[in-house]
């Protein structure tokens, strides 16, 4: 569903150390290790105030934007003429420009190219179970795709007490590493013939 703003660098996930901060940043400094996160947080809006939220009114996913916030403008440019930016970040690239608000920092101790699936796929699926589903003790939580937005999310029902995890997925092979993460029960919907309820 994506407006074709091409050229762009595409990317979401990633792990990074900051080069250098703008003018007016003063939550992060150079040499601080961070996490682009593609849905951000201005700390000002409604949203960024509840506990129920964090579609930010400023800094909430757009796929559509492809320049920056503050002045409508790419920061890319390939023989002057500009490179636009994916969801704020723009990852596939050795350097990228992002807004303070799309940056969570973490220790400098923590390994960057281990805790880059953080800004993305395990707190996508460990939030959606914690946050949104939330799943009561001894209740039984199906989770469809065992990727890892599917593994984070399985972990997600195990911190919660759930006794009944069922993954549901189309590669069989995924069903011991779902075990390490909870997953109880295995479900490949190409075993059946009918709908499985």
């Amino acid at each position: 569903g994506q407006t074709p703003v091409f050229p762009r660098i595409l990317g979401h996930e990633a792990g990074g150390i900051v080069e250098s901060v703008g003018e007016g940043v003063t939550e992060l400094a150079p040499g601080d290790h961070v996490l682009p996160v593609f849905t951000g947080e201005c700390k000002e809006c409604a949203h960024c105030k509840s506990e129920e939220s964090n579609m930010c009114d400023l800094l909430r996913i757009n796929v559509d934007r492809g320049v920056m916030i503050g002045d409508g403008q790419s920061r890319f440019t390939i023989n002057g003429k500009p490179i636009f930016h994916f969801v704020g970040t723009s990852t596939f690239s050795e350097y990228t420009v992002i807004h303070v608000g799309r940056l969570a920092k973490i220790n400098p101790e923590a390994p960057l190219d281990k805790v880059c699936i953080l800004s993305c796929g395990i707190s996508t699926g460990l939030g959606a179970t914690l946050n949104v589903a939330k799943p009561k003790k001894g209740q039984t939580v199906a989770i469809f795709g065992l990727g890892a937005v599917g593994l984070a999310a399985m972990e997600g029902a195990r911190l919660s007490g759930a006794s009944r995890i069922i993954g549901v997925d189309l590669n069989p092979a995924k069903f011991e590493q779902a075990k390490k993460f909870g997953c109880t029960d295995f479900v490949n919907p190409k075993d059946h013939s009918k709908p499985v309820h």
